[in-house]
């Protein structure tokens, strides 16, 4: 698989007047990449993730998918959001299979599909659970599920773990990169966390403020086997060094880019 934004601009019409959300953003995220973005608020990375579900559409510019170009949201991109977006009235098995339900799937295949997932994301003893039922950590397991459930190429994630508690959110940080080498997936994810982002990411783009431009590309080069102990380690400080002095708008060496 490979991603790709193509000279990619973003333009809203606001009671202000024109308002440019993104300018000219070219990326790539090949097949099995973990590829975080960084940016503060305002930086337009939601939007990014949103043109790249097919959520929105390119004011100028090009969203591929393997070379076909993205006109709308599809199967082979599943998103989770911050904020879980489960069904209250569904159990954690109903919201696993309710993406499945809509593409027609038969309900033999889905309810293997569903237990397979759940089980992938630890929930297997959940299955008739409500979200109020669930923690804030195992709905985002639930919604991550779900996501994956549907077989998608890439799955993207906007600020996932933006909600959670600092224990949860380290706890989570540790699932997804475990999940991540386990499957084999395919990995975009937002976040205005530097942290995060070194922590998770085999790349790194870090944005600008409005409006949204690529200022650098990181290669992370830290084990892939990483347990929040590396966040300790000099290198690691390193890289979270340049991308906060990159946001506060200090001019930084180049020597780490690509």
């Amino acid at each position: 698989m490979h991603l790709e934004a193509i000279h990619v601009y973003k333009q809203f019409q606001t009671r202000q007047g024109s308002l440019m959300a993104l300018k000219d953003i070219n990326m790539h995220i090949e097949t099995g990449e973990f590829v975080g973005a960084v940016g503060t608020s305002g930086s337009g990375k939601s939007t990014l993730l949103r043109l790249i579900a097919g959520l929105e559409t390119p004011t100028t510019g090009k969203i591929k998918m393997d070379g076909a170009e993205v006109i709308g949201p599809g199967a082979d991109r599943g998103v989770v959001f911050q904020n879980y977006t489960l069904y209250p009235w569904m159990t954690a098995m109903d919201n696993v299979g309710f993406g499945l339900k809509l593409q027609g799937i038969k309900p033999k295949e889905r309810r293997v599909r569903v237990k397979e997932y759940l089980e992938v994301v630890g929930l297997s003893q959940f299955t008739n659970a409500y979200p109020k039922e669930l923690s804030g950590g195992m709905k985002q397991r639930v919604a991550i599920a779900r996501a994956l459930a549907c077989h998608p190429k890439v799955l993207l994630m906007d600020e996932p773990f933006g909600a959670l508690d600092i224990q949860t959110k380290a706890s989570m940080q540790e699932f997804i990169l475990e999940l991540w080498q386990r499957l084999g997936i395919t990995i975009f994810m937002i976040t205005h966390d530097v942290e995060e982002a070194v922590f998770l990411s085999q790349r790194v783009y870090v944005m600008t403020s409005r409006p949204g431009q690529i200022q650098r590309k990181l290669s992370i080069n830290l084990p892939l086997n990483r347990d929040h102990s590396i966040k300790r380690h000099s290198t690691f400080q390193d890289y979270k060094d340049i991308i906060v002095d990159l946001l506060s708008g200090r001019d930084v060496a180049t020597s780490n880019s690509d």
